[in-house]
């Protein structure tokens, strides 16, 4: 089985995947590797880290589809996870491997920008993260784009049959909520 869990950025899609990979032991992959990988070794393609999280989805797609259909004739259990998948492309693959394929989206459309600035700082991935470093205007800036782009990750969603959970109000339990969504069932 593959899980595939995207949303926006500061959503807790990573979370998730360390979550099960804690849990189930099932490992995870992070599109954002991928996407730096392109960034950084293969300029050329064009895919990088200043495109908005709907425009490397896009250019990454094929990469990603290939990628996913050499994974489900392996029939191994994975996570991948990341903002570089699109409700229409993960709607195709459910479509396509419904007993495959288990897919959640996250992001948060209804949270207080001061707020979120504030949990991103205290929360953030350490000195490494790329995004904590920067001022509170950037952060909020960053997360009034990200509350943007829930909304419309969220209408996809529901256009598409997707799931879709809201990390605004509760951030722990949606997290929870999702990750049993997607692994709840197994041993």
């Amino acid at each position: 089985m593959l899980f595939l869990v995207s949303g926006t950025s500061r959503s807790g899609k990573t979370l998730i995947a360390k979550k099960i990979l804690a849990d189930k032991r099932i490992p995870y992959l992070s599109l954002d590797w991928l996407m730096m990988g392109f960034n950084d070794g293969i300029p050329e393609y064009g895919i990088h880290h200043l495109l908005w999280p709907n425009e490397i989805a896009e250019k990454m797609a094929p990469f990603l589809l290939g990628m996913i259909d050499s994974m489900l004739v392996d029939d191994i259990d994975y996570v991948i996870e990341g903002e570089a998948m699109l409700p229409q492309l993960v709607a195709d693959l459910v479509e396509k491997h419904p007993d495959k394929i288990k897919v959640v989206f996250v992001g948060y459309t209804e949270i207080n920008v001061k707020d979120k600035v504030a949990l991103v700082k205290e929360h953030g991935g350490g000195e490494n993260d790329w995004l904590t470093n920067e001022s509170d205007e950037y952060i909020g800036d960053h997360i009034k784009n990200m509350i943007a782009y829930s909304k419309t990750i969220k209408i996809g969603c529901k256009k598409r049959g997707l799931t879709y959970f809201d990390t605004s109000e509760d951030f722990s339990g949606a997290i929870e909520a999702a990750t049993d969504f997607l692994v709840g069932d197994l041993n």
